[in-house]
């Protein structure tokens, strides 16, 4: 799993060659591409080959340009981020107005919500002027709660005349961070096979992440609980800003229930899952295929073969062989032998 975050802040140019993202300057560095998540382009003196660009591309790596300030303006975007990004653009055009109010509803309560715990961990009375903005919510927050509480908590952090549109080192530092948070929301929406440009309130003709920006919300949250968690400990404390299904699902428990049936049945809808939520494409089974007969194996490997999904299948024996399997055997001590 990738997991860099690559900052190039001084002139350099940059290409690829064998995997590898080459960084020449007075010294020339190499990092494999599947260790990068994330590579911000912080320098404008910086050229990049487009071999390199297509390959990181590829690889679902988020590409983030600063302009001359060093401020976030650009990313690229990948026009397929997932293999069937027709028919979720096509469920996502479908959302229903009554759905999408939901959900923006829950989205700005949490946000109030966590804005309303920092203050109140910071011992600031404002907290619970917060908390009523929640119990006064309506659904899609016709009466703009979210615009009430943003006024209300930054106020409170950074002073009365403090203003999201002032330029100054605070509003700088919190547009540098709220890029780069966009953009990593902005990388998993794409790699799951959605579009940015239609949200769930969001609906500016001019704004290429809407969705993007809803997402962001829910994240920016989380970071600003750990950020607390960080200055109230006496030792270095470090967190990943990248947003990551699987870390969550880990974090809230999150568990697949699959359909009732027989087993093939039930495999195949956990693949299916496991795959067009978290885009896991390799998946291990011990002592599947004693449990399966052979039409059910071929029915499984056909739904594989049409997901672009790769199994392992370790059994403890040899079985039958099937024409579309590769078999390998692994002797006790951990050589492989690859039979005529």
């Amino acid at each position: 799993m990738s997991w860099r975050t690559v900052v190039i802040s001084s002139s350099a140019k940059l290409d690829y060659q064998l995997g590898f993202l080459v960084v020449r300057k007075e010294e020339i560095v190499k990092i494999h591409i599947s260790e990068i998540a994330m590579l911000i382009i912080e320098s404008t003196a910086v050229s990049l080959t487009a071999a390199l660009l297509a390959e990181l591309m590829k690889k679902k790596v988020k590409v983030i340009f600063c302009d001359e300030k060093r401020n976030p303006s650009s990313e690229l975007i990948s026009y397929y981020g997932s293999h069937d990004t027709s028919i979720k653009v096509k469920k996502q055009i479908e959302w229903s107005k009554e759905s999408k109010n939901i959900i923006w509803t829950e989205i700005v309560s949490e946000k109030i919500r966590k804005q309303a715990e920092h203050l109140e961990r910071r011992n600031l009375k404002e907290a619970e002027l917060l908390y009523t903005y929640i119990d006064e919510m309506r659904l899609g927050d016709e009466t703009n709660r979210e615009g009430h509480a943003a006024k209300v908590y930054f106020n409170a952090l950074f002073g009365m005349d403090f203003t999201r549109t002032a330029e100054n080192s605070i509003n700088a530092a919190l547009n540098y961070g709220y890029g780069v948070l966009l953009s990593a929301c902005n990388r998993e929406i794409v790699a799951n096979g959605y579009i940015t440009q239609l949200g769930l309130f969001h609906d500016n003709m001019f704004n290429p992440f809407n969705l993007i920006q809803e997402v962001a919300e829910i994240n920016q949250n989380l970071v600003k609980f750990l950020d607390q968690v960080t200055n109230q400990v006496p030792y270095p404390i470090d967190f990943e800003l990248e947003l990551n299904l699987q870390a969550l699902f880990k974090l809230y428990q999150v568990r697949v229930e699959t359909e009732e049936g027989d087993l093939l049945n039930r495999v195949i809808s956990y693949l299916k899952v496991m795959h067009r939520i978290c885009n896991i494409k390799v998946y291990a089974f011990v002592g599947l295929k004693q449990y399966l007969q052979e039409e059910e194996l071929r029915q499984l490997y056909e739904f594989v073969s049409y997901e672009k999904i790769f199994l392992v299948m370790l059994e403890a024996g040899e079985s039958e062989r099937l024409d579309s399997e590769k078999y390998w055997i692994l002797d006790r001590d951990l050589c492989i032998i690859e039979p005529n």
